[in-house]
């Protein structure tokens, strides 16, 4: 029944004809328990920062769908989500869609460029939330948490703890995500 569930949500996922609406349950069902839609909330404008001093904020992809995940370097499920993420960003990462992974907290640039490295992380670029204030005005408490934007810059779901970020039920809700 599962398999059902889940090759309908694809299928419905795809087709055009029922583009714009997300089936959460389907999520659910296919393997993201804990992602839980949320009331409709705009993102902060806070800054963070990447490696080479940069600034940026979440108004910076705004017109993209964003998967924003919160992780840091001591996080082992941090650890085991990260290549998900990666593989998610690979595949799917474009004009309408953007993984943002940010380390927040007391993450030094070359033990982020460590686990990366360690974790064979190549899709993903360095940013920097080293004081927490973006994490904390969005409420994370611990990490990995990964947050769900529309196109408009507005959180649509949350997700506390690590998930496999390259299933077929995490592809289909980006995909609807990101229809039109």
């Amino acid at each position: 029944m599962r398999w059902l569930v889940l090759y309908t949500a694809l299928v419905l996922g795809a087709n055009a004809a029922f583009a714009g609406e997300i089936d959460w349950q389907a999520a659910h069902d296919g393997g993201l328990a804990k992602l839980q839609q949320t009331d409709p909330t705009p993102v902060p404008t806070t800054e963070f920062t990447d490696p080479e001093g940069g600034t940026h904020s979440l108004a910076d992809w705004k017109g993209k769908v964003v998967l924003l995940n919160f992780w840091a370097t001591w996080c082992a499920p941090c650890r085991e989500e990260m290549p998900s993420l990666d593989a998610l960003q690979a595949e799917m990462g474009g004009e309408d869609f953007e993984v943002v992974a940010i380390a927040a907290g007391h993450n030094p640039p070359p033990a982020v460029r460590k686990f990366l490295d360690e974790e064979g992380i190549t899709h993903l670029p360095v940013r920097l939330d080293p004081r927490q204030k973006l994490a904390r005005e969005m409420g994370v408490m611990g990490m990995p948490v990964t947050v769900l934007i529309d196109r408009d810059g507005t959180e649509i779901a949350r997700l506390m703890g690590g998930a496999d970020w390259s299933s077929e039920a995490a592809k289909a809700l980006i995909r609807q995500a990101t229809a039109p």
